[in-house]
């Protein structure tokens, strides 16, 4: 099995195996980036949240084109998508532990809006389940810059207590040098 390195990552190298590395995108909905929407009606500048568009496309490009797993949540009150979280984090009230273990999934790459709630939670919640996460930098973003910087921060304290970070660039390139 092919494993990818990210030497850049925060705080010491990543490594991920092909196919057993699921790009996990958290709550790209219209309704939190988009004028009129959740997101909106706290009064929440949503373009703070569309830098992060085009590096999650490039990733679930990657992805797809390797037909490697990817996970969409959708912050939602209806059990009727595939996995719609009821919650702020992806596992809580949901099968996708299930779903991920059943793939043989060991790693997540996380993408998603917005970094210090749904994408922090969600983090946690596969630390503590085992998973091997690797947060996207600039595939995440926050209606406050200062929250993302916390978050940073926080997710490679002692070592990476959470897990890592790295710009997009960083598990893309290790793809591409691969091939």
């Amino acid at each position: 099995m092919t494993t990818f390195r990210v030497a850049t990552a925060a705080s010491f190298e990543y490594s991920f195996p092909a196919g057993k590395t699921a790009l996990v995108v958290i709550d790209r909905q219209r309704d939190f980036v988009e004028p009129g929407g959740f997101g909106a009606s706290f009064g929440n500048d949503v373009t703070r949240l569309h830098p992060a568009i085009v590096p999650s496309a490039a990733l679930l490009a990657a992805w797809r084109g390797r037909a490697w797993p990817i996970v969409h949540t959708h912050e939602a009150h209806l059990a009727d998508l595939v996995i719609r979280k009821p919650g702020k984090g992806m596992f809580w009230s949901t099968r996708l532990n299930e779903i991920l273990h059943a793939q043989g999934v060991t790693h997540l790459v996380f993408t998603g809006v917005t970094i210090e709630v749904c994408v922090q939670t969600s983090m946690r919640e596969a630390n503590d389940r085992g998973y091997a996460c690797l947060l996207v930098e600039d595939g995440t973003e926050s209606y406050f810059p200062e929250f993302k910087a916390a978050t940073l921060a926080m997710i490679a304290a002692q070592g990476g207590i959470v897990g890592w970070h790295a710009s997009s660039q960083a598990p893309l390139g290790a793809i591409q040098r691969v091939g």
